[in-house]
């Protein structure tokens, strides 16, 4: 079999030929037999141990003929599943139940083996995430002098990963906030108070979260009391947190430099970088005293500087941000040029060197190797394998690896016959995407004559046939070539041309009034011999017949026309009506406007804009007229007094249509009133609009004593 690559080399090292295109051709899977070739391997897994799932999974399959048998590997010793009830075999899947640290931490590997060979996974490390207890040991009291600095101790609880830290101060939920006086280290845990004033004085709980379980655990509290022998006189600045001497960072990562000093006054924290300015991309955080940098590049690197001042003085930390550049596992064709850049910085200026497999690597004919730059010409399969740069200086080494995987496959086709229709007059494409490795030459041929491109047929880079403006003569097969040095394939598209279908959507406009019922007609014109859907939707969005409460009904008559039944029609139901006719040849779309006639809209906000004691002058704003004039406005207003909203006499009245103010006249005085506005059209009568807010009438001149039934006044009975 042409392009097959053997048994794999036992150093570790996932060295196969993944001939692709057989995954996705189950005839040839049984006609010939292949060594394993992984389509999934295990990643790197951490397991929460409070979980309340048990199990882990490291999940592997390959595939191969015979069928691949599995074993696995941890820190490269075999994982005994016959003889240890932990570990039990799904597939190539491992279970290990009741999982702990202890045991089963570790870099682990799938093996998959059949007759024809072995081939090893990449690795995958299983890490456990937990969050231990703190110490209940009782923590002493902290007393210092006011104006003194003080550090409080986390000690943090065993943990695994990261944890974020953060202090309760007294009591859950008031938390330390951080300050140019207060910082909380995220690399010691540790709460430093610069300067400690009364109102410091409490009690202290470190509280740890862990960033994979979230899990959150308090630790005893931390009492902090003033001495009363005096006050702290003003002292120069110490640095107490600052970031390490050197700082390694692979490129694209995010950098945190953290520094914070004791001093009174309270120090100011200022950042430079030697010989550079700080990148524009840093941001200050916690009051000057992390330096975050995102996504390093190479210019990012160099001597940073943090610097404490006060009245009473400074004082300076340097630290080397060493930068690397990063290589990354690749995947090539037989014969392409692999190039891999790995750079440093460092002081002294670190030298590199490349491993393949653990073993030192060489310049020869097709490498080339010049300051971190790892060249290598025209590729072979014997190229495959695992890669390392070192990068090095006098103070240590940084490693950077990947791994090359070379690709060699004949072309081959997921099918090898399709058909197309298209239309007359309209574009049309015909693909050629076989898989090969590497990538094979094409041609095309219709028939036994070989295709030329010209202006009207066009080959694409993709290597698609592009037919502009098809006719009925375009019709017949077309065989696409695919052929590399390991062999050739060939697929067959036959092309059918039909007439462009065309599609009658009727009325293409219509007005109607809610309540009415109307029918909207789509009919395509189109091939007799192709099959015709119709998809109807409103507002471009699809109808659902089931869920419109009964209002909308699909009709087909005939195979070529469909009917829309719209029902007691609501306001709601206005819009654009789309018919998507679609056959195996084209798609066609026509739209309708249903306009629905109804009563008004609801006003917009009403508003009083004078009061006096028997009269307010209203204003509001137009609201929707639906497709019919509005010809009146009703204004009505409620008190305590009333039966709810009642009609007031207006001036003018009536309130026609083309108005948006009246005045409520007859109003009594010394009453809390709200007011409203109803508007009507030729239709009916619409929804009040929303009311006004509450106002209350002047005082008149005169008071009568009325009597009242049901809030009505009944008599004046004497006034004065």
């Amino acid at each position: 079999m042409k392009g097959f690559i053997g048994p794999q080399s036992r150093n570790g090292l996932d060295l196969h030929c993944k001939i692709k295109n057989l995954f996705h051709h189950p005839y040839l899977l049984y006609m010939y037999n292949f060594g394993p070739v992984f389509v999934q391997e295990p990643d790197d897994l951490i397991f929460a141990v409070d979980s309340e799932e048990k199990k882990v999974m490291m999940a592997c399959e390959a595939r191969g003929n015979p069928k691949p048998t599995y074993s696995w590997l941890i820190n490269s010793t075999e994982v005994d599943v016959e003889d240890d009830f932990r570990y039990s075999l799904i597939d190539g899947n491992l279970i290990i139940t009741n999982a702990s640290e202890a045991v089963d931490y570790g870099v682990y590997q799938c093996r998959a083996e059949n007759s024809l060979g072995i081939v090893l996974s990449r690795d995958a490390l299983l890490q456990f995430a937990y969050l231990g207890a703190f110490s209940g040991r009782t923590r002493g009291a902290v007393s210092v002098r006011e104006g003194q600095g003080v550090v409080l101790m986390c000690a943090p609880p065993p943990h695994s990963p990261d944890i974020i830290y953060s202090w309760v101060f007294n009591e859950f939920p008031s938390f330390v906030a951080e300050d140019s006086r207060r910082f909380i280290s995220q690399e010691t845990g540790n709460l430093y108070i610069s300067k400690v004033q009364p109102s410091d004085v409490g009690s202290y709980i470190c509280l740890v979260k862990n960033t994979v379980t979230n899990a959150r655990v308090l630790s005893p509290p931390t009492p902090l009391t003033l001495k009363t022998d005096g006050v702290m006189g003003e002292y120069e600045p110490k640095i107490e947190v600052h970031f390490p001497p050197t700082v390694m960072a692979a490129k694209g990562v995010t950098v945190r430099l953290e520094c914070f000093a004791l001093g009174n006054p309270v120090p100011t924290i200022t950042w430079r970088k030697m010989n550079g300015n700080i990148p524009k991309k840093a941001r200050l955080r916690k009051s000057q005293a992390v330096l975050e940098i995102p996504n390093i590049q190479l210019e990012d690197s160099g001597s940073y500087e943090c610097k404490a001042e006060n009245s009473r003085g400074g004082t300076a930390f340097r630290g080397y941000l060493q930068w690397i550049s990063m290589i990354n596992d690749t995947q090539l064709d037989s014969g392409e040029q692999l190039r891999w850049e790995c750079k440093a910085t460092g002081k002294p200026r670190p030298s590199y060197r490349w491993l393949r497999n653990g073993a030192p690597l060489s310049p020869q004919n097709r490498v080339e190797m010049v300051n971190g730059e790892l060249i290598i010409h025209r590729v072979q399969q014997t190229d495959s394998g695992m890669y390392q740069c070192v990068a090095e200086n006098k103070y240590g080494a940084i490693y950077s690896s990947g791994e090359l995987k070379i690709l060699a496959s004949a072309p081959m086709f997921k099918t090898t016959s399709v058909k197309v229709i298209a239309t007359v007059g309209k574009d049309v494409s015909l693909e050629c995407r076989p898989q090969a490795s590497p990538k094979p030459r094409v041609s095309w041929r219709k028939g036994d004559r070989r295709i030329q491109p010209s202006k009207r047929i066009i080959l694409l880079r993709n290597n698609t046939l592009r037919i502009i403006n098809s006719s009925r003569s375009d019709e017949g097969s077309y065989v696409c070539r695919a052929e590399n040095q390991f062999g050739s394939a060939e697929k067959t598209t036959a092309l059918l041309v039909k007439e462009a279908m065309r599609v009658e959507l009727s009325p293409s406009r219509v007005e109607v009034t809610v309540g009415e019922s109307v029918v909207l007609s789509c009919k395509a014109i189109h091939d007799p011999s192709l099959d015709v859907s119709f998809l109807w939707l409103l507002n471009s969005q699809p109808l659902n017949f089931q869920k419109e409460g009964g209002h909308f009904e699909y009709i087909q008559t005939q195979s070529s026309t469909a009917d829309l039944m719209i029902r007691s029609i609501l306001l709601k139901h206005a819009g654009k009506y789309g018919c998507r006719v679609q056959t195996s040849a084209d798609t066609v779309y026509a739209e309708a406007e249903l306009l629905v006639r109804g009563p008004p809209g609801p006003p917009g906000v009403v508003i009083v804009e004078e009061i006096t004691d028997t009269t307010a002058t209203l204003s509001w704003s137009h609201g929707v007229d639906n497709h019919s004039p509005i010809t009146a406005y009703n204004v009505q207003a409620r008190s305590p007094f009333s039966l709810g909203w009642q009609t007031v006499r207006t001036d003018p009245e009536p309130v026609t249509g083309d108005m948006e103010s009246a005045m409520a006249v007859e109003l009594n005085p010394w009453v809390d009133y709200e007011f409203r506005v109803v508007a009507t059209n030729a239709i009916g009568t619409g929804d009040p609009s929303a009311p006004s807010r509450a106002v209350r009438t002047k005082e008149a001149g005169k008071y009568c004593f009325a009597s009242w039934h049901h809030g009505i006044i009944e008599d004046c009975t004497m006034c004065t």
